[in-house]
């Protein structure tokens, strides 16, 4: 009997799709934090111009680093297509757990939007040691 870890595809796929959710939904709050601190510091009309820019980036850079993590990943998986609907799980997760920041920007303000960050990143990196061990490989 040997102590080497077994490949857990469970694990494996979960963690990589929660990573995935965790990341981009980070860079989709980052977004919304810098809009919220441009609105702040600027003028309504001028906001209204240059505060579009940051959330657009946001939620492609969410969609593309959710999605580009997920895969990543998730490349221990033999099935092409478990790692497709992983990916794509990642990116549209990524976007859903990043809207729910402008409640706690309405609620809380940039500090709430700041605790949301560092959670997402908390829960990313939880579920990138999660995925490692679902690849049977040890994590220290």
């Amino acid at each position: 009997m040997s102590d080497e870890p077994v490949k857990d595809p469970l694990a494996l796929g979960l963690g990589s799709l929660a990573s995935g959710v965790g990341f981009g939904a980070a860079c989709l709050t980052a977004a919304q934090i810098a809009a919220a601190i441009l609105r702040g510091d600027l003028e309504p009309a001028v906001y209204h111009d240059t505060a579009g820019n940051p959330l657009v980036a946001g939620l492609v850079a969410a969609v593309g680093v959710g999605g580009v993590v997920a895969w990543y990943r998730s490349v221990a998986l033999e099935n092409i297509w478990q790692r497709g609907v992983i990916t794509v799980l990642a990116a549209v997760g990524a976007c859903l757990v990043g809207f729910l920041a402008a409640l706690l920007d309405r609620f809380l303000g940039v500090l709430g939007l700041v605790v949301w960050l560092l959670l997402n990143i908390a829960f990313a990196i939880v579920a990138t040691r999660w995925a490692i061990r679902g690849k049977g490989m040890e994590v220290r």
